[in-house]
């Protein structure tokens, strides 16, 4: 199995983009909150995860980096950006990344199957190897 490759944010770009992450890590909405508290720490499947990572130009709400697996939790403001979040799944899926999307309510009503499906993205992945201790 081929090795990783971490992805990088070029250095300007990154330096607009990391003072909005961290905002976003400090400000999460409930169900955001909720998903990170079940994926953080290598729950799942000893994999690590990432929350309000730059990929480019994006900023993705989890990521994997040992699966290229995003998983984006989409509240209100969603509905009223199709058009920009199309552009960035189609720029994300051109680059190899896998993109898994859930709803706030899905999230808040039964994380134990949202976390059931992560996992399974997890497992079918090519590249997905757990963190070492």
């Amino acid at each position: 199995m081929p090795k990783h490759e971490p992805w990088k944010t070029a250095g300007d770009l990154w330096g607009e983009l990391k003072p909005r992450a961290r905002k976003m890590r400090v400000r999460p909405t409930a169900a955001e909150a909720l998903l990170w508290s079940r994926v953080r720490a290598n729950q799942v499947l000893g994999l690590h995860f990432r929350r309000q990572h730059a990929i480019g130009p994006a900023i993705v709400d989890f990521y994997c980096a040992a699966a290229k697996l995003v998983v984006e939790v989409d509240g209100p403001i969603h509905e009223r950006h199709v058009n920009e979040d199309r552009l960035r799944q189609d720029w994300l899926d051109a680059r190899g990344f896998r993109v898994l999307r859930f709803t706030n309510e899905r999230v808040q009503q039964d994380v134990d199957a949202v976390i059931a499906e992560i996992a399974k993205a997890l497992r079918v992945s090519p590249t997905a190897r757990p963190k070492r201790p």
